[in-house]
């Protein structure tokens, strides 16, 4: 009987016309695993994507075509030696709690091992110049070997089982030579004790496993709690929702199963499953994650709501928009899932030196062991030397150099609002000596608000609000929001340019430009006492009024720009606007370099120049009209509104009011690419000492398993330090 499998379900269909899945694989634990499954995996023909995400374990795959099934990548990832099934959130964090137990547990035997081998040893040595009698010393030695082998053989298994499987798909990882360092010292050891001979070493073999399990372990941590701020977005996805099936009817369903247009009842208490519009019903919602304002908003009649809002106080009906993976939930999701496994230069060269260095590790130790044999050494001697060259050249420190900083730095950037959308975005920010910044939408707030509603009779601003409904226009928009309207007028007709008119009751009614309404005179008394305003008029019959509306400055733009200041990075403003308001601009927030009324052309010409003069641009704009002067810029960062998430171009994005995610983004960026090179130093300088050192033999296998782990540890809590900047762009 033949088994097929059905992966259809797990299959996604990106809008660029591939198909993609996320699967889970077991057994990933360094750089050169995820070199050798992403080269397995992309030899396959049509493969565009083959990315391995070690910080949840993850596969990300895309592939052109509808011939090509997904129980083929998962045969080709058992040929390499690991197992593999499609990625769910539970599935995989129920594994990856069990391995971490295991791993916890290992960690114990080995170091209650280890603490009661090293009782024994500090004895021997000590009695080694004669005090001891080699009765003693046996004896001693025996126990040792009756708690180190069987400690060994459990505690290692992390090791021996990612070996095997390694050496059985005919290749090799760090696991191999760890592997065979352990299991040679322990040979040698207990043909040392059979022999009677002075030393063994279950010392070495079995703290070499403790210091290596509590590396791994620290890593498997940071990696855990990295991984939870995404697990925080997960927790904030609904999986059903109550849908209304009719109007006396509702029905809980799965979230999958809702389409744009459904209506669904969000409950006091409960999450909101879906993006869209409330239709009915009055309510406070936390929105913080959307717009990064803790206090929270009013929801109502034609408030937008998203996935993961929580309704605090009233029942909303709400009409559905996106569901499942369109939501802006499930975007950010994506985001930070690329920022985590996205490959920086330094990443790639990480991956690259400890791939090579697996085959160097194994050749330095043969060479080391030949060489004493050829200069008259005995092959005991020769054996002892090569294991310690075997332990302590494992390049486990080189592998976590890179990778462990750009996950934490990573998780520690979307704490502060900033999303990752390119893999070396970190490298490139950290660079930054000068910023250029968009003014509308990007220094100001996305939305014009009305400044003089409070001097517009009540029921001229209700009939302006519905009728600002029937345009597309910004201003228009900042009508109908400050007048609250909800139900446009009928038989509206828009002029191309002018506005929109249409009759009430027999009247005439306009809204749009002074002129075509015929309020210049008005206008133009508001538009010179306050340059950075903009008019919209009203005509109701004879009668004419004009709308002042404005954009504000983001809420920390002045502080945002003191901070970048302290920093030595120059700034200026390159707006399409007209000059007085990008004059009143500049001069409230101090910038003294600005340019008004420039086409995206300009804007790139003005990129284009500082870069000549040597200068590493940031160029922060909303991301849609500006994606030309983004993509100039050395780096770019974009505001980007809820609605204009998925059509981000920049390498940096942030949701919310403020600005400081600009300076966040920079102070981490820098701070881990100094952690990069530091702990890049670290690797280098360690081998070059350690490597010549050992192979010189002066270092014993405990030596060199002290040395190797510390090493690796070393590493792990020096990348920690990227969690934290110093805050004073808050």
């Amino acid at each position: 009987m033949h088994a097929t499998r059905d992966f259809s379900h797990y299959i996604r269909h990106p809008e660029s016309g591939l198909s993609h899945i996320d699967l889970a694989v077991e057994g990933v634990s360094c750089a050169g695993c995820m070199a050798k499954i992403e080269r397995g995996l992309s030899a396959i023909p049509d493969v565009t994507l083959a990315r391995v995400n070690l910080t949840d374990r993850r596969i990300a795959l895309e592939w052109r075509g509808a011939t090509l099934e997904p129980g083929r990548f998962i045969d080709r990832l058992a040929e390499l030696g690991y197992r593999a099934y499609p990625f769910e959130t539970v599935r995989a964090e129920a594994v990856e709690t069990a391995q971490s137990k295991f791993l916890l547990r290992c960690l114990g035997v080995a170091a209650f091992a280890t603490m009661n081998v090293m009782m024994l040893s500090v004895p021997v040595w000590s009695g080694s110049g004669g005090d001891m009698i080699p009765e003693q010393r046996d004896f001693f030695h025996w126990l040792s070997a009756f708690i180190a082998l069987p400690a060994a053989a459990y505690a290692g298994q992390p090791f021996f089982v990612s070996a095997f499987r390694a050496l059985r798909a005919r290749t090799t990882n760090m696991d191999v030579p760890i592997s065979i360092g352990v299991i040679t010292a322990l040979t040698m050891s207990v043909v040392e004790t059979i022999h009677h001979a002075e030393h063994a070493y279950f010392d070495a073999a079995i703290m070499l496993l403790t210091f290596l399990l509590f590396g791994r372990y620290l890593d498997q941590n940071m990696r855990r709690r990295t991984r939870a701020v995404a697990g925080n977005l997960a927790a904030l996805k609904a999986e059903t929702a109550t849908k209304f099936i009719s109007d006396m009817e509702i029905s809980d369903v799965p979230v999958a199963a809702l389409h744009p247009g459904d209506i669904v009842l969000v409950r006091p208490g409960e999450r909101c499953a879906v993006d869209g519009t409330v239709i009915e019903g009055r309510s406070e919602i936390d929105q913080s994650l959307i717009t990064g304002e803790t206090l929270y908003a009013l929801a109502e009649r034609g408030t937008a709501v998203y996935a993961g809002t929580m309704n605090i106080s009233g029942t909303l009906r709400i009409r559905v928009s996106a569901a499942s993976e369109g939501t802006l939930l499930a975007e950010i999701t994506r985001l930070l899932d690329h920022a985590l496994q996205a490959r920086s230069h330094y990443v790639m060269l990480a991956d690259r030196a400890s791939r090579l260095y697996a085959p160097v590790v194994h050749a330095a130790a043969l060479l080391t062991m030949i060489g004493w044999v050829s200069a008259g050494a005995s092959w005991h001697d020769a054996i002892i030397t090569a294991i310690a060259v075997l332990i302590i050249t494992c390049p486990c420190a080189l592998a976590l150099a890179i990778p462990t900083v750009q996950t934490v730095a990573a998780g520690a950037m979307f704490r502060a609002g900033v999303l990752l959308n390119s893999g070396d975005a970190i490298e490139r920010t950290a660079a930054v000596d000068h910023v250029v910044f968009d003014k509308t939408g990007t220094l100001t707030m996305p939305d014009l608000d009305l400044t003089n509603g409070a001097q517009i009779p009540p029921e001229v601003l209700d009939l302006a609000g519905r009728l600002a409904l029937a345009s597309h226009h910004p201003v228009a928009a900042a009508v109908a929001r400050a007048a609250g309207a909800k139900l446009p007028l009928r038989g509206i007709v828009e002029e191309p340019g002018q506005g929109v008119r249409g009759i009430v009751d027999g009247v005439e009614v306009r809204l749009g430009r002074p002129s075509f309404c015929g309020a210049d005179t008005m206008a133009n008394e508001i538009l010179s006492a306050d340059p950075e305003m903009s008019a919209v008029a009203f005509r109701h019959g004879d009668t004419s009024y004009v709308f002042a509306v404005r954009q504000q400055l983001r809420p920390d733009a002045r502080a945002m720009v003191a901070a970048l200041r302290r920093r030595g990075i120059p700034l200026e403003i390159l707006s399409g606007d007209r000059e007085p308001a990008v004059r009143a601009a500049a001069a409230s927030l101090g910038i003294p370099q600005w340019r008004a009324g420039v086409a995206p052309a300009e804007k790139i010409a003005r990129i284009n120049e500082l870069k000549a003069q040597g200068a590493k641009v940031m160029m922060v704009g909303d991301g849609l009209n500006d994606a030309p002067a983004l993509a100039a810029a050395h780096v770019s960062m974009s505001p980007i509104s809820a609605a204009h998430l998925s059509q981000a171009t920049a390498d940096l994005v942030f949701l919310g009011k403020p600005l400081a995610p600009v300076v966040a983004a920079i102070d981490y960026s820098r701070k881990a690419l100094r952690i990069m090179r530091q702990n890049l130093w670290l690797a280098v300088i360690y081998n070059a000492l350690a490597v010549p050192i050992a192979i010189a033999g002066f270092v014993t296998p405990l030596i060199a398993a002290v040395a190797m782990s510390g090493s690796s540890i070393l590493v792990m809590l020096n990348a920690v330090r990227a969690r934290r900047v110093t805050k004073d762009h808050a």
